[in-house]
C-alpha cells in the first residue's frame, strides 16, 4: 500500500477504537451507578492493577509495554472520571515530582489539588478537599521522608496504593549559561541527591533551601543568575531553561511515593501491608516482635523507627511486609504480634508496585 492507503486504514481504526472507547466508557458509566448505591470507592488499585497487566500480558508490539500502558493508563483515568470526579492532593506547586506521581498514578483526567506541606495534604483528605492525598515516603538515595510517618501517628488515614517513580533532576534557570549561576534553589532531599554534581560543576555557588523543587523554580523566574534543581515539568510549568539534565548523582534514583485516603482495597494477588507497633522498652521485645512475621514466612520490605517523642529514647516501628491483612498468615502475625505489643495499627492493604 502506498501512504494514502495507510492513511484511510488508520482513520478506520481510529474511528473503531472511538467506537469501543466510548463503549467501555458506557460500562463504566454503569458500574460508577453500582458502585454509588453499595457506597464503593470509585479509585479501585487492585483492579486497576489487573487491568493494566491484562493489557501488558495481550500486548504484541510495536509499540513498547511503557507506551501501550501510558495509553491506557489515561484510557482508565478518563472512565474513572465518567464515573464520579476525584480530587488528588499533593505536595506543590505544580510541577513537582509529587505532581508528576499523582498524574503518573492518577492520570490527566484528575483534578488535582496542590499543598505546601504534607501535614497540608493530609488535612485536605480529612477535611473532604481532596478524595486522595499522594505523599513521598522514601528515596532509594536519602532514604525515609520522616514528615509523612509521623503524620501517621496523628491520622486515621489509610494507605490506599503505592508508586515508585524515577527521580531525573535538571538545573533550571531564567538564563542559559551555567557560568552565570550565582545561587541555586532547592528542597533539601534535591539537594542531597545532586551534591556530587553541585560540587563538580559549580563550586563555591550558594545553595539555599527551600520547601520545595517547583518553589525553587518559581524563585527563578526573571533572575538569569539564579537557578532551581527540579523536573523538566516545572521548567515547563514556569517557562524556564534546562541548563543541564539528569544531574543526580545516581543514575538509579527513585522515590516511593504512598496514596492515602479511607479507601480499603480488596486483595490484588500480590499486595503489601504497612504496619505500626510499639513494644515495651525490655531486653529482646524488638526481636520477639520481629519473630512472629517470620514465624509464618512473612517477607519484610522495609522497617523504620520514629521517636515516640512523648518519652526520651523510646520508639514506635513501621513495617511494610508482603500479602494483603485479609490474608491468613498476615492475619495470625498481626494476632500474635498484638499479644506482644503495646499498641499495634494497620496502616494499609494495598496492591505492590512494580
Amino acid at each position: 500500500m502506498d501512504i494514502s492507503e495507510y492513511r484511510k486504514r488508520i482513520d478506520e481504526i481510529d474511528k473503531q477504537l472511538i467506537e469501543m472507547i466510548n463503549e467501555r466508557a458506557n460500562c463504566a458509566l454503569e458500574i460508577g451507578k453500582m458502585k454509588d448505591k453499595g457506597s464503593k470507592s470509585i479509585f479501585a488499585p487492585e483492579r486497576e492493577k489487573q487491568v493494566l497487566a491484562g493489557v501488558l500480558k495481550n500486548n504484541k508490539g510495536p509499540l513498547s509495554d511503557a507506551a501501550m500502558s501510558a495509553v491506557f493508563r489515561e484510557v482508565v483515568s478518563a472512565c474513572r472520571a465518567l464515573e464520579k470526579p476525584i480530587c488528588v492532593s499533593y505536595l506543590g506547586p505544580a510541577g513537582s515530582y509529587t505532581h508528576i506521581a499523582s498524574i503518573t498514578k492518577f492520570g490527566a483526567s484528575t483534578d488535582f489539588l496542590p499543598a505546601n506541606t504534607i501535614p497540608g495534604i493530609f488535612s485536605a483528605v480529612e477535611h473532604n478537599e481532596a478524595n486522595y492525598g499522594v505523599v513521598p515516603v522514601e528515596n532509594s538515595t536519602e532514604g525515609i521522608v520522616s514528615h509523612t510517618l509521623d503524620m501517621f501517628l496523628l491520622s486515621d488515614l489509610r494507605i490506599c496504593a503505592e508508586i515508585y517513580a524515577p527521580i531525573s533532576h535538571n538545573l533550571l534557570s531564567a538564563g542559559t549559561d551555567i557560568k552565570q549561576i550565582k545561587r541555586v534553589y532547592s528542597m533539601p532531599q534535591a539537594i542531597a541527591q545532586c551534591r556530587n554534581w553541585l560540587a563538580a560543576h559549580l563550586p563555591g555557588v550558594e545553595v539555599l533551601e527551600v520547601s520545595s523543587t517547583t518553589k525553587g523554580a518559581i524563585m527563578c523566574e526573571g533572575y538569569p543568575t539564579s537557578a532551581a534543581i527540579a523536573s523538566s515539568l516545572a521548567a515547563r510549568e514556569y517557562g524556564l531553561n534546562i541548563v543541564a539534565e539528569g544531574i543526580e548523582d545516581n543514575p538509579h534514583n527513585k522515590t516511593r511515593f504512598l496514596v492515602v485516603g479511607y479507601s480499603k482495597p480488596e486483595p490484588s494477588g500480590k499486595d503489601k501491608t504497612s504496619i505500626v507497633f510499639a513494644v515495651p522498652n525490655k531486653a529482646g521485645a524488638l526481636y520477639h516482635a520481629l519473630n512472629v512475621f517470620e514465624g509464618v514466612g512473612i517477607n519484610l520490605t522495609m522497617i523504620e523507627s520514629r521517636p515516640t517523642k512523648q518519652m526520651p529514647w523510646e520508639y514506635i516501628f513501621f513495617v511494610d511486609c508482603q500479602g494483603h491483612e485479609k490474608s491468613e498468615n498476615i492475619q495470625t502475625a498481626l494476632k500474635k504480634l498484638g499479644e506482644q505489643a503495646l499498641f499495634v495499627r494497620v496502616l494499609g492493604s494495598y496492591p505492590e508496585a512494580e
